[in-house]
């Protein structure tokens, strides 16, 4: 019986390892699940997603990036300015204490790749500098993921996410 547990638990933080293997930690910022889209031929920019949450009680900023895959990445933005869809460069993100910055597809913030220096494919993995202005310089490497490969490995990492909790609170 001991035995299966100790399998069974060597199994989940196995699993649990691969789903959090793409995160990150500077200082009292964590960054989860560096991603970036496949380009498609002749295509010079992309863009690359990631979340970034302050886990500390004084606040940070975003303040760039770089790639050797790209020639330049500039912090950009995206809203909704009636039915136009507007892209701007934001230059920073502010990030206060215990608030979280969720970059995704279509909304809010996103790492805009200027340049690319070759198309990215899904399955390439991409090395981004990040710098922040308190924090300093992490370099994380962006996985180049289509939609359908990106929504598995998100619903994984919320399953095993939701099993570690539940095995944290049965014990």
């Amino acid at each position: 019986m001991r035995l299966r547990f100790f399998l069974s638990l060597g199994a989940l933080l196995a699993a649990t390892a691969t789903a959090h293997a793409h995160d990150y930690q500077l200082g009292e910022l964590h960054i989860g699940q560096p991603f970036a889209r496949p380009s498609v031929p002749g295509q010079t920019s992309g863009a690359a997603y990631l979340s970034i949450e302050n886990r500390g009680k004084t606040g940070d900023k975003l303040i760039g990036a770089a790639s050797p895959a790209a020639r330049a990445v500039e912090i950009h933005t995206m809203s909704m300015e009636g039915n136009l869809m507007k892209m701007r460069e934001a230059g920073e993100v502010a990030i206060a204490p215990s608030q979280k910055i969720v970059m995704q597809p279509g909304q809010g913030y996103h790492l805009m790749l200027l340049g690319l220096k070759q198309p990215l494919k899904a399955g390439d993995k991409l090395p981004l500098t990040l710098n922040f202005e308190k924090a300093g310089k992490t370099e994380v490497s962006v996985l180049v993921q289509d939609k359908d490969a990106r929504a598995a490995t998100m619903q994984e990492a919320g399953a095993n996410q939701g099993q570690q909790q539940g095995m944290h609170h049965g014990h």
